[in-house]
Order: C-alpha cells, then sequence, then structure tokens
C-alpha cells in the first residue's frame, strides 16, 4: 500500500467506509454489547463489515475502535483489555483492506468532559488518548482518524496525544448540530482555524447531521484554510418508524451530496451513522465521476487487462489521429446539426469541406441543450456518404452509464473513431428548461469509461471481446474564471486518458499562451477553437450567453464601431484569421466554426494558412 501521506497531498478524491455500528446491529449485535469489544470476541463478523465496504469501493477502512479507550471501556469492564481491543482492530481491518485500501486508526472522545467543564484534565485526557494511540501504532496503521469531537479542546489534547508518538497523517473530525455550530457553540470557521494552526493534516465532519448541513458548513470551512478537507455525513437524520428509528437518506441521496461536497472542497468523503455498503457504493461512483485514478475507474491496471488484446496504437485509430500523432497541423470546421429530420443541406456543405480539404467535421452533441438530430446519426452520415471524418462531441448530460456504453459500442461498430467529451449543457440554458438531465458522470469520468473500452473492458471491468479504438479528446478553457480548477480537471482528464484537446473559441492569444505555459507538465497536442463573428450582436451574444467563451473588450469595440453588414462580416472575418496567424506555431490544429452553417464562412478563415 502507498504512503497516505500522498494521498493527502495528490489532487483524488478518496472515499472513507461507513457505519461500523448501523451494520453491526443489523447483523444482531444489540446496542447494549460493546462493539470495540467484538474485534476479539466476533472478530469474523467485524471483518466481514469491512470487506463488504473494500468490496463497495472505499478507500480508507476505519478500524473498529472508536470507543476503545480505556474510561469507555471500563463501563464494560473492559479497561485492562485497551490494548488488545485496539491492537486487534487494527489488525482485522488489515486484513479486510489488503493492498486496497488504506487503515485508519479510529479515535473517538472519551466520553465524559474535561477541564474546565469536567473533572478529567487535560494531562490524564491525553495520557488516555496517547495510550490508544500506541496500540493502534504498533497495530500498524497508515494513518489515524479523530472523529466525532464536540469540545475543541478535547480533539486539541488527541491531537497532541497522536504526534507525541507519531507523525503519520491525522485526521481531525468535529461533530456539528442543525444549526452548523458545535454542541458548545464553536463555529465552523473557529474550530477549523484551530485545528489548522495545530496541525492536523485533513480537517473534517463526521456524524450528526446529514450532508445538507453538512455542506453548508464544509463551504464554511473552505474560506479560513488550505487543509485538505474531509466529510461523512449521517445517513440523514434518524426517523421514528413504527417505533424504531431510522436512517432515511437513500444511497442515490447521499450520492448526490457526495458530488457536492467534493465540488465544495471536500477531498476525503465517506458516511457515518445510517450509512452501509450500498450508500459507500453509490459515494465511490461518484467519486468516480469526479476523481480519475481511482482503482475504480483506472485502466492501465495490468491485472484487470483481458488476455489477448491488443490496444490500438493512436497513429492507427483514424486520419485525424494518424496526422496529430505525425505532429502535422490539422484543419476542422464545427457544423450544427439539423433541427429537423432532413439532413441533406447539412451534407452539402460538409461536401464543400471536403473538396477544400478539410481533415475533419466537428459535429457538436445538443449544443446549448437544444434538440437536434442526434450526434452519432449525424456523424455516420457524413462519414458514409460523404466521406471526411468526424471529430464526434459526445456529452454526459443525456445519458447513464448504460446509455452511453452502449452508444460507445455502437459507435466503435459504426466506424466512427474521433471522439471529444464534454460533460454538456445543463438543460435549462435551452428551449425545454423541465428537461431533465442525467449526468451519472462527467467529462472526467467519461474518459475514463473510453479508455477502458480502448483497453477491451467495459466500465465494471468485464472484457468485451475486441477493444475499440477511439481517439479520445476533452475539451479545455484557457479563459476559464477560476483557472486553477480548470487546470486541476485538465491534469485529470490526461491522467484518466486524454489524447488531445479543443479549446474554446479563441479571442485573447495572450491568455491562450499563458494557459499553454501552465500545461507544459501534462501537455497533450491541443487545437484551439476559433469562431469568425459575424456582428456585433453576435459577439455580445457569444460573450454574455455562451458558457466558458471569453470575448475580450478590444474584440467587442472592433465589431461594435462597424454598423454595415457586410463589413462587420469582413471584419470578423479579420480578427479569425489574425487569431489563426497567431496560435499557428503554438498549437496543433484549430476548429473553425461556422457560424448559422455557413462553412464557406468558415473556410474564408483558412485562406491565409
Amino acid at each position: 500500500m502507498k504512503d497516505f501521506r500522498n494521498a493527502v497531498t495528490d489532487d483524488r478524491v478518496y472515499v472513507f467506509d461507513g457505519a461500523m455500528g448501523t451494520m453491526l446491529y443489523q447483523r444482531g449485535v444489540y446496542i447494549n454489547r460493546c462493539y470495540d469489544e467484538l474485534n476479539l470476541a466476533s472478530r469474523d463478523l467485524v471483518l466481514g463489515v469491512q470487506r463488504d465496504y473494500v468490496k463497495a469501493g472505499a478507500d480508507i477502512i476505519e478500524s473498529n475502535t472508536y470507543g476503545a479507550n480505556r474510561l469507555k471501556l471500563a463501563g464494560y469492564g473492559l479497561d485492562d483489555k485497551a490494548y488488545e481491543i485496539n491492537h486487534a482492530g487494527v489488525r482485522i481491518a488489515r486484513e479486510a483492506a489488503g493492498e486496497r485500501a488504506f487503515v485508519g486508526g479510529a479515535i473517538g472522545p472519551l466520553g465524559i468532559r474535561i477541564e474546565p467543564y469536567g473533572k478529567i484534565s487535560a494531562e490524564e485526557a491525553q495520557a488516555i488518548f496517547r495510550e490508544q494511540a500506541e496500540a493502534l501504532l504498533e497495530g500498524g496503521v497508515d494513518l489515524f482518524v479523530l472523529e466525532t469531537f464536540s469540545d475543541v479542546a478535547e480533539i486539541h489534547q488527541a491531537l497532541l496525544a497522536v504526534r507525541s508518538i507519531s507523525d503519520l497523517p491525522i485526521v481531525a473530525q468535529i461533530t456539528i448540530q442543525t444549526d452548523g455550530n458545535t454542541s458548545y457553540g464553536t463555529a465552523p470557521e473557529t474550530f477549523t482555524t484551530q485545528l489548522d494552526e495545530w496541525g492536523a493534516d485533513v480537517i473534517g465532519l463526521n456524524c450528526s447531521v446529514g450532508p445538507a448541513t453538512m455542506l453548508e458548513a464544509l463551504e464554511k470551512m473552505r474560506t479560513v484554510t488550505r487543509r485538505k478537507l474531509s466529510a461523512q455525513p449521517n445517513g440523514g437524520l434518524p426517523r421514528q418508524v413504527d417505533g424504531r428509528m431510522f436512517y432515511m437518506a437513500s444511497p442515490e441521496y447521499m450520492a448526490k451530496y457526495a458530488k457536492r461536497l467534493i465540488q465544495a472542497g471536500a477531498k476525503f468523503v465517506g458516511g457515518c451513522c445510517g450509512t452501509t455498503p450500498e450508500h459507500i457504493k453509490q459515494i465511490a461512483n461518484a467519486v468516480a465521476a469526479l476523481s480519475p485514478g481511482r482503482s475504480t475507474v483506472r485502466v492501465m491496471v495490468p491485472e484487470e487487462k483481458p488476455p489477448d488484446v491488443r490496444v490500438v496504437p493512436r497513429e492507427e485509430r483514424s486520419r485525424f489521429a494518424k496526422k496529430i500523432c505525425a505532429g502535422e497541423f490539422v484543419t476542422s470546421v464545427e457544423i450544427v446539426p439539423p433541427k429537423g429530420c432532413d439532413p441533406s443541406k447539412m451534407l452539402e456543405g460538409v461536401r464543400v469541406l471536403k473538396e477544400a480539404g478539410v481533415d475533419a467535421v466537428n459535429v457538436p452533441d445538443g449544443p446549448r441543450a437544444q434538440s437536434r438530430m442526434g450526434v452519432l446519426a449525424v456523424s455516420t452520415l457524413i462519414e458514409q456518404r460523404v466521406g471526411i471524418e468526424t471529430v464526434v462531441h459526445y456529452c454526459c448530460r443525456d445519458r447513464n452509464l448504460l446509455g452511453m456504453t452502449s452508444d460507445l459500442l455502437g459507435a466503435a461498430g459504426l466506424g466512427l473513431r474521433n471522439l471529444l467529451i464534454i460533460t454538456g449543457d445543463p438543460p435549462k440554458m435551452g428551449p425545454y428548461p423541465e428537461a431533465t438531465a442525467v449526468f451519472d458522470i462527467d467529462s472526467i469520468g467519461l474518459v475514463n469509461m473510453v479508455n477502458r473500452l480502448n483497453h477491451g473492458l467495459d466500465i465494471g471491468g468485464n472484457p468485451i471481446g475486441g477493444p475499440t479504438a477511439f481517439h479520445i479528446g476533452v475539451g479545455v478553457n484557457p479563459c476559464a474564471v477560476d483557472l486553477d480548477y480548470e487546470l486541476r480537471r485538465f491534469e485529470w482528464k490526461v491522467e484518466a486518458g486524454a489524447e488531445f484537446a479543443i479549446t474554446q473559441p479563441t479571442f485573447d492569444v495572450d491568455q491562450l499562451k499563458s494557459f499553454l505555459k501552465r500545461i507544459e507538465h501534462c501537455r497533450i497536442p491541443i487545437v484551439a477553437g476559433i469562431w469568425p463573428l459575424v456582428s456585433y450582436r453576435n459577439a455580445e451574444f457569444l460573450a454574455n450567453e455562451v458558457p466558458g467563451v471569453v470575448v475580450p473588450k478590444s474584440v467587442l469595440k472592433r465589431m461594435q464601431r462597424i454598423t454595415d453588414k457586410d463589413a462587420a462580416r469582413e471584419e470578423g472575418l479579420a480578427i479569425a484569421r489574425e487569431t489563426l496567424l497567431e496560435v499557428r506555431d503554438l498549437v496543433q490544429g484549430v476548429q473553425v466554426s461556422a457560424p448559422f452553417g455557413r462553412v464557406q464562412y468558415a473556410l474564408d478563415v483558412f485562406s491565409v494558412l
């Protein structure tokens, strides 16, 4: 197993396991038992629960030692077995984890208040925590997890105790109430700042509340620390049903909020009371969509590769790929699929592009959430009837995992080879705002999925026979508002298997240059998007209503001062040609859009080459 310190510093998202007590109760252990003592009395029962979490996709398994400090164990007459219980808890977790997961030594609060609110002194509390931590360390943990603390002074003593014996990473998690504060009234910003100062490697929240309340608190925590954040919510708040208490949050609901927690800054997500292996499985699937490099979605795992599969080399996948691999400059034009069922006018324009020597035609997939002829059907018509290659834009918005798998296998069977994988515009942008989106995975997860298909595996790791041969492209926005986030996502896309990228329409070459410098460590061939403006209104529309497109004020002013339609088109062409000449030696090719389907207008841009 790798060093958990690397997991703290890398860019991946990791999944904790879920509830232990909930699962033990479901399996017949009553709440009057000491659950920690089961490490000695019923180790196979504990092992079975933890193996289920590993199978569900957990990256971190916590030892069954949450209440295994001397004070709590004394209530069961087990204080003399503290060392044995903690040591055994780690060994069981290690057996369950194998090489697939890290083992965290779980330490919970003492169960009684410490000074100034209780009789136990800070020094005594620290000694008790140290005793437990020593047993966990000798058992062989990869990290320590201090969890479900309400009193910041108490978790401080636990931190000091662990630090006095080990330099392993510490995840320090506070529990909050429905108002977002601890039961002592401490606000998230306050306890986060303190834990940061005291040296916790990861600062987080667990237990007591469901994911919605936890999300609000995490957003506040993010503003006051650069430490990594964690979140392990309960399965909602328990409700009484027919005299029994149930946690009502479904696995799907928890997975939805796991994505939101990650987007809010959580690097480690999992579950607490009321969560089960099914919850963790759904959370792991959600994480797989947002974090490449997780074992559930990686494709470069030798043991997963089916026998006798020859991965098709990039240069053999398509003419477009061969040209890029040879270092040649590629040209493509983006056309818009027809709104109706008659493709004839579109095909006429595509024939003009082929005769002009354009390398490929880019076919968008429901751009701006509008309903148009399906991208796979359009691309197949173009390739079969015209004989020019397509770059198929394929988005995650409209299809679930099964649908995407079926589509992509069909596309491979039809001979489509070049993909541009995008997340997709939300339905509210288009003329059907009540339409629903799927978004089972985002573009990063889909790159992982296609990369698997290229290695002869479906998303579940099952052989599909012969591998697909897709040339995998992704979108990128050099002018993103949050460029650091865009860069991280680009790095993840490259790690997941992206082989080329196409930018949003480029109007600011300086920003493109700056972006290219920042991706030198993960550079793949970049194709610059170019949009020839046709009017000032067109420029305004792009600047204000098309997500991800930035039109500088200087360009807007150039278009604004021209009122004649023909002159405006000529000015738009001039801007596009200038951009093309400026980027010519910076990138591997260009994708020129054909505004309103006017392919000749796009071809006029290439006249300067």
